[in-house]
């Protein structure tokens, strides 16, 4: 079979003891002045501060590096409420250049599985390649939902690496071989303790 190739970032998918996802979020702040384009389904990683009223912020995550969670969805900001601005209901997408501040909802639970396509560049990870680490890598988004994919040429044990390689997402229209389709933990993420494991 031949997989279909829809780079659509991360999106959570379960527990990671088996239990479907709760739709738990947290909510996260970007500023005006963050200069990074932010779509659903983006990694983000925390800026170091806070919205006027306490909410943490949160920019673009990178390759490599710790993050915090996946964007699930994106509102407008304004101190001490948030609120659905009518000009941008259907915004999936944050610019670079902003004229106003927002919040995005967050999946941050360290616990969660995510499903991720990945790039195959390289080649396309095999079976055995399940329990090892790899890293995430950027990709443009479609105007909808994010473009970041799954560096199968990154995997190795290290301990560093953004994600763990849990399984193959067990459906019908997806199969071990290019852009196959994959459940993968959040292995370096700032709410675990240390940078993550290594991999197996």
């Amino acid at each position: 079979m031949v997989n279909t190739s829809r780079p659509a970032g991360l999106s959570p998918a379960r527990e990671i003891d088996g239990d479907a996802w709760s739709g738990g979020v947290n909510i996260y702040y970007v500023p005006s002045t963050d200069g990074t384009v932010i779509a659903v389904g983006d990694p983000v990683k925390s800026a170091g501060s806070a919205s006027a009223d306490g909410i943490p912020d949160v920019t673009l995550g990178t390759a490599g590096s710790a993050v915090r969670g996946v964007v699930i969805a994106i509102g407008a900001y304004a101190a001490g409420s948030i609120y659905a601005d009518p000009d941008q209901l259907s915004l999936r997408v944050l610019p670079a250049t902003k004229t106003k501040n927002y919040v995005v909802a967050v999946a941050d639970d360290p616990g969660l599985l995510f499903e991720v396509e990945e790039d195959s560049v390289g080649g396309a990870l095999a079976a055995t390649d399940v329990g090892l680490n790899a890293d995430l890598v950027a990709g443009t988004n479609n105007g909808y939902v994010s473009g970041w994919l799954l560096d199968s040429s990154t995997k190795a044990t290290t301990a560093t690496l953004n994600c763990k390689i849990m399984r193959l997402v067990p459906r019908s229209d997806n199969a071990i071989g290019a852009s196959a389709k994959w459940w993968v933990k959040l292995n370096n993420h700032e709410l675990n303790s240390g940078t993550g494991t290594a991999g197996v």
